[in-house]
């Protein structure tokens, strides 16, 4: 499947995992849950390189293999003060930390965090959960000037009123699961604050309580002109 002729390349690992090849060939994953995640099929599991590591929030499906991950490809991880600082405690230093309206730029990459309503928090060995700051999002903008809304986990809030206007992502990636994110129903209306050229669906179907789906979206969405809707498929690549 291709949407644009602009050297990105995505690929789904299903839940809100995404790999992206930046048009410059550097390769960024957000939200690295792989190895452990259901949705994700096995041919994915086996990473052979990563550059950049954008996280969202700290629950355990969204960081599940970050530290593994860093461990062996010693990519710089970009994430809140606090997960940050549990990851140093962990033996990752090649981090950079970040809060809500920063910036922070790897390899020509922009990663600005954006507002989220949700929560986060990382499950210790014991089960006592740590406090892992607030969650976000990432507007991503690439080396060609490429820009992605990630949306993180949240429900619907007003203020993406104003990521369309100062950011103006061309392709924005919601959740759409409900129970724990926006609905459908409430993704129907991010699609109409942010306006996007495509939006794909995220954070649904992984266990049976997330019960959203993008067929739902798109009818919700239909008299959005221009507006495409990429339904991928976990393992599926947007070149």
């Amino acid at each position: 499947m291709q949407i644009l002729n602009n050297g990105i390349e995505i690929t789904y690992f299903g839940h809100s995992t995404f790999g992206i090849k930046s048009a410059g060939g550097k390769k960024v994953l957000i939200d690295p849950w792989v190895m452990g995640n259901p949705m994700c099929p096995e041919e994915l599991k086996d990473l052979d390189e990563v550059d950049i590591i954008a996280v969202t929030h700290g629950h355990s499906d969204h960081i599940g293999d970050l530290l593994e991950i860093a461990k062996k490809f010693n990519p710089v991880v970009i994430s809140t003060f606090e997960i940050y600082k549990w990851l140093n405690d962990k033996g990752v230093e090649n981090c950079l930390p970040i809060n809500k309206g920063g910036t922070q730029t790897v390899d020509g990459i922009e990663f600005t965090m954006t507002h989220a309503q949700h929560s986060s928090s990382i499950e210790n060995d014991d089960g006592k959960l740590t406090y892992a700051g607030e969650p976000g999002g990432y507007i991503i903008r690439f080396e060609n000037r490429f820009t992605i809304y990630h949306a993180g986990d949240t429900n619907l809030f007003g203020d993406m009123k104003l990521i369309k206007e100062i950011y103006r992502p061309e392709l924005v990636m919601l959740p759409i699961g409900d129970v724990f994110t926006m609905s459908p129903l409430e993704a129907s209306f991010a699609c109409r604050m942010l306006l996007p050229k495509y939006v794909i669906p995220m954070h649904y179907g992984t266990f049976p309580m997330l019960t959203g789906t993008p067929d739902e979206l798109e009818n919700m969405t239909h008299d959005l002109g221009g507006l495409q809707h990429l339904a991928l498929k976990p393992g599926e690549v947007l070149r």
